[in-house]
């Protein structure tokens, strides 16, 4: 079943500071680091990330997520898929997953 892609903004017009708004919250955090250890950037279910949260924050968390342009999200109807938005990311802010990354390797990423 094909889904509709959920758009943020365009790659030119990704924004520091709403990126780094995004990333300020724990949980979001997580799911960044998530996505971005699996370089092969395949789609993900919202339920797949481990978020001590309920359902409708979770889905407010990827709507933040979505609009400072880090993720596309995929709506199937009855459920949602996630994808890293990586090679916009990797043009516009070089490195910022690679320290994601390293948060992760760390084990400094909060739940």
């Amino acid at each position: 079943m094909a889904g509709r892609n959920l758009v943020g903004p365009e790659a030119d017009a990704l924004d520091l500071g709403s990126v780094f708004r995004a990333l300020a919250d724990a949980h979001r955090r997580s799911v960044m680091t998530a996505l971005a250890a699996d370089h092969g950037d395949s789609e993900r279910g919202c339920n797949s990330f481990d978020l001590p949260i309920s359902k409708q924050t979770q889905t407010h968390h990827f709507r933040i997520l979505r609009e400072a342009g880090l993720i596309d999200e995929i709506d199937y109807g009855n459920r949602k898929g996630i994808r890293l938005r990586r090679k916009d990311i990797e043009k516009k802010f070089p490195g910022l997953l690679a320290l994601l990354e390293a948060e992760t390797r760390a084990g400094t990423t909060a739940h």
